[in-house]
């Protein structure tokens, strides 16, 4: 968990509001929901590995005996805990709220989440996520209108050129199928699959027997690793040369229309990239499900997919639900640090003999103008002063003595 210095806050808060602006123009409503959510509702088996790192909330009015009887049972022990994630709030929210709600609910939530993570460089146990869902259209439209928002999204911030890797669960659990694994062991041969980009075929084939994965079906899936196989285009000719026989026909006219419909908005040249192997570990995903690249980093800046299933878990009935969450962090590390808030940030530099009334009136004639200002007094290591007051994002400073007034102020750059 970080603390943050004024120019970083300011800096986060910039990119925040970018992010918050483009989204909103898309269609999209801001929510907030508790930090905390019940422990049963954290751990009911929609997190994947992050119910693991959940941090959870000690039951009030346990004493010393109580603590010791449960000690072997963490259900016992906390009956809430800090949110991992905003997906799962979102359902529950959503639940809760539906009477209120359009048919066709498009949310932003931006807002911090905790996982008991190992620190580490870009693994925080506390961090900001920026998520938009579309709750009730089960359409190809509600996955495009996501992947079209968060493109438009890095564009504004200046990172022009992002791109979105595409998959359906579906069709993996098709692939998978079609290769003989059996029912029971694909969760484990997917986890081992999702390790494509890092250990190659190799490493994935070698990983699968050790595993003692069906032989079978490993050696099919090795046949199909290793045949020539050159970047598929995303339209149907190209996502069925990309798998192998056998992958349900609703499941590929569903992933062509996702692809019409961005390139509708995105033009021709639409950055959709169908990838057969993508797996995204999140168990809750039910269909469609994508990742966001640009060509700057090797890491992904985002990414999500469909969960149909979750919200009627607490709903008890089933509601298509989909969603995107941006990387923030990640984000922010990339852009550039020279952001200022405008040419309007002055600071204005008085004498000790200046009288308290003259500077907040001038103080105030700027700020009515629009312009952000602080009042510094004039010290022996000027350079100092003026160093920390561009650190802090201001971009101009004037002199200011007993005479001096808002037409005759002097304002100099601070670079």
């Amino acid at each position: 968990m970080r603390d943050f210095l004024p120019a970083d806050k300011a800096r986060r808060e910039r990119v925040l509001a970018v992010i918050r602006e483009r989204y909103r123009a898309h269609g999209f409503d801001e929510i907030e929901t508790p930090v905390m959510e019940e422990y049963s509702r954290l751990h009911a088996g929609l997190g994947g590995d992050n119910e693991k790192l959940s941090f959870s909330i000690l039951k009030r009015g346990m004493d010393a005996e109580g603590i010791r009887a449960a000690a072997d049972d963490p259900a016992a022990l906390a009956d809430l805990g800090l949110r991992y994630d905003l997906t799962v709030p979102l359902a529950r929210f959503y639940a809760t709220n539906r009477a209120q709600l359009p048919t066709v609910f498009r949310a932003i939530q931006m807002a911090p989440v905790w996982r008991a993570e190992r620190p580490q460089k870009g693994r925080y146990r506390q961090f900001l996520q920026c998520d938009i869902d579309i709750i009730g259209d089960a359409s190809a439209r509600a996955e495009a209108e996501l992947m079209i928002a968060s493109l438009d999204v890095l564009d504004a911030l200046g990172l022009e050129g992002g791109s979105i890797r595409v998959n359906d669960r579906r069709v993996l659990d098709a692939m998978l199928d079609v290769f003989g694994f059996a029912p029971d062991e694909r969760p484990g041969v997917l986890i081992t699959i999702d390790k494509l980009d890092k250990v190659g075929p190799s490493g994935v084939i070698a990983e699968l027997r050790e595993r003692a994965a069906t032989p079978a079906a490993v050696d099919a899936l090795a046949a199909y690793l290793e045949r020539p196989a050159g970047a598929p285009t995303f339209d149907d000719a190209g996502i069925r040369a990309a798998v192998p026989d056998g992958i349900p026909d609703e499941v590929i006219a569903h992933l062509v229309a996702l692809g019409e419909t961005v390139a509708a908005a995105r033009g021709a040249d639409a950055p959709l990239v169908f990838d057969p192997f993508l797996v995204r570990g999140m168990g809750y995903y039910t269909g469609t499900i994508f990742e966001l690249a640009h060509p700057s980093v090797d890491y992904s800046l985002g990414g999500g997919g469909r969960y149909d299933g979750m919200i009627g878990r607490f709903l008890g009935q089933q509601v298509p639900a989909v969603g995107f969450s941006i990387g923030f962090e990640r984000i922010v590390d990339l852009l550039p640090d020279d952001e200022a808030d405008g040419d309007r940030s002055v600071v204005l530099v008085h004498d000790r003999d200046v009288p308290l009334d003259r500077l907040v009136a001038l103080k105030g004639r700027l700020i009515a103008d629009g312009a952000r200002v602080r009042l510094e007094q004039r010290m022996k290591n000027m350079k100092a002063l003026l160093e920390r007051s561009a650190a802090d994002g201001y971009t101009a400073f004037a002199s200011v003595g007993s005479d001096t007034t808002v037409e005759s102020l002097e304002l100099k750059p601070l670079s």
